[in-house]
């Protein structure tokens, strides 16, 4: 890692001490350490290692999770929300067999923690194919965790059937447009927003006009001392754009919350620990309670990791959240199944190509088109007017094709190995995406 701090400006501790500043220098260690934590990805080593953040002096500081047990009173009983996230009911896969067995495991986690939790909040992607039978499942196994309430956000996996109306059926009581909804509790002011519909192609996720001037009235009231928590299913900072792992206009509803001293971002999607500090703001993603993905960088395309089945528990878990009055910003506490420190950077690159390696090679028919990696194979096909065109997925997750101008219907969603085919009357360029993964685009030359 780099010393580099990209400013000179400086602030004073404690102790009367120096510290670096900089939009991307994060103090996180009691012990001052010089590092510069340049960038997320750089963040991968430190962010990994479950740890609790909290504020000493206004400064952030972190210590190890297995010092859970040994916090203080006030500290133990202010442990309030967790989030889970990404559970997947019905894949079932070689990087989990049994995504069902893995939620029950991260529900009895919340429920062995030493306070009970007052809400929980779940980010999204509850299902793989938003089928009313998985739904059926996550509940009946989300309704043992001893809490209040849980609360939902969908991912896009969730409304990708049906672009949401039965994710809204049984979640959106009490919501606005597209699930979106707010509450308070114990001080604490809740925003759960949705960018997962209505995805363009070539973009990330978006949130919508309305979505945002919805935010803009919603915390117009509050005092600029309320602590904020924005939930949502993927990342409001931009993590990895090459694998879609954003969200366009995610800056616009920042905007709207930069006035509040403590904003915690709380987001799911890409099944792994990321963290960011910038300003009072504190950005986390969570691991997913179903499999893990790879590092960003170190892998072809994001997906399903398979890790071997002593690892496994060890990159699933969930995220507890501390609220202690007083404190500027909540403190985090990533736990996993396993009980040890999460592992990506040992399983993540090898696994994945372990993955690519042992698929079955992808032989294509002409005027047929693979789904492999998250990539069109060809990108580009050309074939002459009156042509069938046929889409194969070979990819562990589902994918939905659509035509950009609406040229040709768009197909169901797509699981492994099944196949969509559209015929091509009029000559012309066909643009189409995969509208649950919009960085995703082909294009087909009729003549």
């Amino acid at each position: 890692m780099s010393h580099h701090n990209d400013r000179d400006d400086e602030r004073f501790d404690e102790q009367g001490n120096t510290r670096p500043t900089g939009s991307n220098y994060i103090t996180t260690d009691e012990s001052e350490d010089g590092v510069d934590r340049r960038g997320f990805l750089r963040c991968m080593a430190w962010a990994g290692t479950a740890t609790v953040w909290g504020v000493v002096g206004g400064i952030p500081t972190s210590f190890p999770v297995s010092r859970l047990p040994f916090l203080a009173e006030a500290q133990r009983k202010s442990i309030f929300f967790v989030q889970i996230s990404d559970s997947h009911i019905g894949f079932n896969k070689d990087a989990n067999k049994d995504v069902t067995a893995t939620l029950r495991e991260a529900v009895d986690k919340v429920n062995a923690l030493p306070q009970t939790p007052a809400l929980v909040l779940h980010t999204g992607d509850i299902t793989q194919l938003a089928k009313p039978e998985e739904f059926d499942t996550a509940n009946e196994v989300l309704k043992g965790i001893k809490t209040d309430r849980v609360f939902y956000v969908p991912g896009e996996h969730d409304v990708a059937t049906d672009n949401g109306v039965g994710y809204l059926q049984r979640y959106g009581k009490g919501t606005k447009g597209g699930g979106w909804h707010s509450f308070d509790h114990s001080g604490v002011h809740f925003v759960g927003l949705v960018n997962v519909l209505n995805l363009k192609a070539g973009g990330l996720g978006s949130l919508g006009a309305d979505q945002i001037d919805w935010l803009r009235k919603d915390v117009s009231h509050l005092s600029s001392s309320t602590p904020i928590v924005l939930f949502a299913h993927v990342p409001l900072w931009t993590v990895y754009p090459e694998w879609g792992w954003g969200t366009d206009d995610s800056q616009q509803a920042l905007d709207l919350v930069k006035r509040f001293g403590s904003v915690t971002v709380l987001n799911g999607h890409i099944h792994q620990i990321m963290q960011k500090v910038e300003g009072n703001v504190s950005f986390h993603t969570a691991m997913s309670t179903a499999f893990p993905q790879p590092t960003p960088g170190t892998a072809p395309a994001p997906g399903p990791m398979k890790v071997e089945p002593e690892k496994l528990r060890s990159v699933l878990g969930v995220t507890n959240v501390t609220f202690i009055p007083g404190r500027s910003a909540l403190a985090v506490v990533d736990a996993t199944l396993s009980g040890e420190p999460p592992a990506f950077e040992s399983a993540s690159h090898d696994a994945m190509m372990r993955r690519k390696t042992d698929r079955n090679a992808l032989v294509l028919a002409a005027n047929e088109v693979g789904i492999d990696n998250f990539q069109f194979t060809p990108g580009v096909v050309t074939v002459k007017v009156g042509t069938t065109v046929t889409w194969i997925n070979k990819d562990d997750v589902p994918h939905l094709i659509v035509s950009t101008k609406n040229k040709f219907k768009q197909s169901a969603v797509l699981d492994t190995d099944q196949r969509f085919s559209a015929t091509l009357t009029k000559p012309g360029t066909y643009d189409y995406f995969c509208a649950l993964h919009p960085k995703m685009q082909g294009k087909i030359v009729v003549k």
